[in-house]
């Protein structure tokens, strides 16, 4: 909204600053993150006052979770809320990238809040069907997948990109919406997996924004793709503002979900901070990157199948307990080390998938 202000310009005063991409994305970074701090502490206390009992813990989970009965879920409500603000603040109101990541983060953050609602209403951990929530998400993530496509150049329409390998496309056809259905879907699936300690998925999801905000303004500028030899995909640049905006916002969050968390995300957050994470992907043609930049949740979700499933066939367990973070909880390590030591993966994993973007 704030880059009509450039109407007022002449081209060398105040307003001129509007036009820059990094500029804006600092005035989202900032918005959101005073966003955070000042509506943080009031929607705390009226989720407490609301939810009464707070979320539900698992009776099956770790003994030492059951602390943490009473605190307030639906945390995501101030992140997600953040980052819109900051979006629509500060982003060019004319992209249709913008738009189509704002759709898919609003839209996975509704039927999380629904997942939420359910949960603290009936004091129970079953929530909204899983069946149901899989095919609104799916019918979400095919109109996100569709609007992308009429965005891309007309060279990179339906194709996948390969990391390193510039001059490696594979023409999906007619599956380039269903592969961009599973990328999206399941980007929101795994961080909503992740999310099962303080401060454990909101870190990593900051880390995977950030990287895929460099990915965004690099391959929405011709010189930075000619010179880091990647595809050129126009007006991805813009998605920087709201990865910053979803950085700011999440910083604000973490200021309370700190172990001990005051707050949980819920489904609210995790549900739209993975699906928005996987419309950036198929928006940048960098799908297969964000498989190893969000490795941390790629394990993650990959445990709880593989649990299932020997557990189906042999009746045994392959971890004591998934998603694998309590696997570790069970082995006895501290929750701070679990929390911290997956930080660490997830900041190697984020410089490992921004070397893809190579230099000639």
């Amino acid at each position: 909204m704030l880059y009509w202000l450039t109407a007022l310009s002449d081209g060398g005063d105040v307003f001129n600053l509007f036009r820059y991409i990094t500029f804006r994305a600092g005035g989202a970074f900032l918005t959101a993150l005073l966003f955070g701090f000042i509506f943080g502490r009031p929607l705390i206390n009226v989720l407490r006052r609301k939810q009464g009992k707070g979320q539900p813990i698992r009776s099956d989970g770790p003994e030492g979770h059951f602390a943490k009965a009473g605190t307030p879920t639906m945390g995501g409500l101030l992140i997600v809320g953040a980052l819109t603000v900051s979006t629509l603040l500060w982003a060019r109101l004319d992209n249709p990238f913008v738009w189509m990541v704002l759709f898919v983060t609003l839209s996975f953050a509704a039927i999380g809040f629904a997942d939420d609602y359910a949960k603290v209403s009936k004091q129970n951990t079953s929530g909204v069907s899983g069946k149901v929530r899989i095919l609104l998400g799916i019918l979400i993530a095919a109109i996100a997948a569709y609007w992308a496509a009429q965005y891309h150049p007309e060279d990179l329409t339906n194709q996948l990109a390969v990391p390193v390998f510039k001059a490696t496309l594979i023409n999906l056809g007619l599956l380039f919406i269903p592969f961009s259905v599973i990328v999206i879907v399941g980007s929101a699936n795994a961080v909503n997996l992740t999310d099962g300690l303080d401060g454990l998925a909101i870190m990593p999801v900051m880390i995977a924004a950030g990287t895929f905000g460099v990915i965004a303004y690099a391959v929405g500028r011709v010189d930075f793709t000619q010179y880091l030899d990647v595809h050129y995909v126009p007006d991805t640049g813009e998605l920087l503002i709201f990865t910053m905006g979803l950085i700011g916002g999440g910083l604000g969050f973490l200021w309370y979900n700190a172990p001990p968390a005051a707050v949980f995300m819920g489904d609210t957050g995790s549900l739209a901070l993975g699906g928005g994470l996987g419309a950036i992907a198929v928006a940048t043609k960098h799908e297969i990157v964000l498989a190893v930049v969000g490795g941390l949740f790629v394990v993650e979700a990959l445990s709880v199948i593989i649990q299932v499933l020997y557990f189906k066939r042999t009746g045994k367990r392959v971890f004591l307990m998934a998603p694998i973070h309590h696997h570790y909880e069970k082995q006895g390590w501290s929750e701070p080390q679990i929390v911290i030591r997956f930080w660490i993966i997830s900041l190697i994993l984020a410089m490992i998938g921004l070397a893809t973007l190579k230099v000639r």
